[in-house]
């Protein structure tokens, strides 16, 4: 397993960078393990899988898990505003850093994650082949 460690700044899409360094390092079968940090604005898509609210307001990093494939990833977010009200849901892009996001994730050098479309859903499912 290789850990990959880095820090994302005001401004910065947390969706389109987490897939950048994925993509720039070639990494064909990660998992976040950590994300802490905060957002100005968020987009997150709900459990129907259709609709997108946007939220226009600080708001704190509560978890983010998810999965990186050479296919693409799949990952959910939970943020929560000044009221402790949580929103938590698919990430989309738009989901701006404020002052911080430090992430961590797990890239699994014995694996290739893959994405396959399965019928039985609808969607883009992952595949897990193990390498060795």
């Amino acid at each position: 397993m290789i850990v990959h460690a880095f820090r994302l700044t005001k401004g910065q899409d947390l969706k389109k960078e987490l897939e950048k360094y994925v993509e720039n390092k070639k990494i064909k079968a990660g998992v976040i393990v950590s994300c802490v940090g905060c957002l100005y604005e968020a987009v997150i898509r709900n459990a129907n899988g259709k609709d997108c609210i946007r939220i226009n307001k600080d708001l704190e990093i509560v978890s983010v898990t998810g999965t990186f494939s050479i296919d693409g990833c799949h990952i959910h977010i939970a943020v929560s505003d000044e009221n402790l009200k949580t929103y938590g849901g698919h990430l989309k892009e738009g989901c701006l850093v404020n002052t911080t996001a430090e992430v961590v994730i797990f890239e699994l050098e014995e694996y290739e994650f893959r994405r396959e479309m399965d019928n039985n859903t609808g969607y883009k499912e992952i595949v897990i082949n193990k390498l060795v």
